[in-house]
């Protein structure tokens, strides 16, 4: 469990291919402190849940499974690219952002963005499936940034980026074309799962 509240950008060392058919990603951690990563662990990278399989000084690396290259972006990710990164949620940790399980519902695209006084105005497009599941006043999770969604207007909602989430996100280079990853509120989700099996529409 994660909070959507980014800790560091890291950086893509290197891609290749993992075991299996899965892709590995060695990745720098951007000065984020690993005392106390073991093996095993969660790490939120670019909002996507993965497993820490290798650990060293100042990187860490993980691999990819079919499903993740499928769902997100990090198949296209190539050495030198930035990433969001957040270690799991511990029951002590403030709950700044929102409950944000990592696993990612699908690619949403940029469609405009805009800059006023130093605060981004962006416009995204949701897959057609996930749109519903988007409320004004929400949260979403893109590329693991917590947002709050402002209108809602079809299956494109706005967000706005303030100057601190602009400097310590990789959201700071937000451009129409982007693809991020898209995370629905976990709520949205389980609810919309309840009435399914109630036999609601």
């Amino acid at each position: 469990m994660f909070t959507g509240i980014v800790q560091a950008v890291g950086r893509v060392a290197e891609a290749g291919a993992g075991t299996g058919g899965a892709r590995r990603l060695a990745i720098d951690t951007g000065g984020l402190a690993t005392a106390g990563w073991r093996h095993g662990d969660s790490i939120a990278v670019a909002g996507v849940c993965l497993t820490v399989i290798a650990l060293a000084d100042g990187r860490f690396a993980v691999e990819l499974s079919g499903e993740t290259l499928v769902r997100t972006t990090l198949g296209r990710l190539a050495a030198g690219d930035a990433v969001n990164l957040e270690p799991a949620l511990r029951a002590t940790d403030a709950l700044g952002g929102h409950f944000v399980t990592g696993h990612v519902d699908g690619v949403a695209r940029v469609r405009d963005c805009r800059e006023l006084g130093g605060v981004l105005h962006a416009t995204i497009e949701a897959p057609a499936a996930l749109a519903r599941f988007i409320a004004e006043k929400g949260s979403v999770t893109l590329d693991g940034v917590s947002l709050t969604v402002g209108r809602v207007s079809g299956g494109a909602f706005a967000v706005v980026l303030v100057p601190h989430t602009r400097a310590v996100t990789t959201l700071g280079a937000l451009a129409p074309g982007l693809e991020l990853n898209l995370e629905i509120d976990l709520v949205a989700r389980y609810l919309d799962r309840l009435l399914d099996a109630r036999g609601r529409p």
